[in-house]
């Protein structure tokens, strides 16, 4: 298709520089005593099968144009789709990128709380006095529950890893079954 182009180009061209050397002699003052030129005849010895295969190259020029029309069409629906495609993407990992973070910033929330507890109750049983039982017992209910939360919010920090990479995964897979059903 691509020498089909370039010879087309290349008619084109040379059409035109036909044209202009004619309409170039056509405006040139005919000097005095010289015969007008006249428009040249179509020679009559052009044969049937000569215009046949003429008729048949415009054809096919046609033909080739619309294809090249249609190519275009779609190369400009392709584009159009991979930007729409890639603005929905940025605006997920933008919004992904964001939970993340405050994610990652709840975590480190509640690491630094258990490790603050986790602190007090060590002070607390060091001081060990007699009246302080009921109070141990609070501060280590508290300290368990700030345990739970924190492996509460370590799952979901792992469910969150899981979901991002299900896709890369199911794709991975998805690659590999092509290859396996290929070779």
């Amino acid at each position: 298709m691509g020498d089909i182009s370039e010879l087309e180009r290349r008619i084109s061209f040379a059409l035109e520089r036909i044209e202009k050397g004619v309409e170039r002699l056509r405006a040139a003052p005919v000097p005095e005593g010289a015969a007008p030129v006249q428009e040249p005849t179509p020679p009559e010895t052009v044969s049937a099968a000569d215009r046949a295969e003429l008729a048949e190259l415009k054809d096919a020029l046609e033909a080739e144009r619309a294809a090249n029309a249609q190519l275009s069409e779609r190369v400009r629906a392709i584009r159009e789709k991979q930007e729409t495609t890639l603005s929905a993407l940025e605006k997920k990992l933008g919004s992904a990128t964001r939970a993340l973070d405050a994610a990652q910033a709840e975590n480190a929330r509640l690491k630094r709380a258990n490790a603050d507890l986790i602190a007090a109750n060590e002070t607390l049983v060091a001081a060990g006095s007699e009246g302080a039982g009921a109070l141990v017992n609070r501060v280590m209910q508290a300290e368990l529950e700030a345990l739970r939360a924190a492996r509460t919010a370590e799952e979901a920090e792992v469910q969150d890893i899981l979901a991002a990479l299900e896709p890369v995964l199911a794709a991975a897979e998805t690659r590999a079954n092509e290859e396996t059903s290929d070779a």
